[in-house]
């Protein structure tokens, strides 16, 4: 596991430990969480805790086009009671 200061930069993937825990510190700057998802990384942590960034091995995939979505689960969607919305609340929702 590698401590991040303030240069934006990962360890190399392979070096996360068995559960898969990269790297501790850094920040959740718009553009070090751009460079951890290309990467496969990602942040996890306690409020208060330092940040913790996790590529555990293997990752799940899904795709799009195999998605079977159940008839309850239709039935709850079409009832349209989701909002989906962009650029708010940043902080909160990391």
């Amino acid at each position: 596991m590698v401590y991040i200061g303030h240069k934006l930069e990962f360890p190399d993937i392979s070096q996360a430990t068995e559960d898969g825990l990269l790297a501790v510190g850094g920040d959740l700057s718009p553009e070090r969480l751009l460079l951890a998802y290309q990467k496969g990384i990602f942040p996890w942590f306690e409020t208060s805790q330092p940040i913790l960034w996790w590529s555990p091995n293997p990752r799940m995939v899904m795709f799009p086009e195999e998605l079977k979505v159940s008839k309850s689960m239709k039935k709850l969607l079409r009832q349209s009671e989701f909002e989906v919305t962009f650029n708010k609340a940043f902080k909160e929702v990391i």
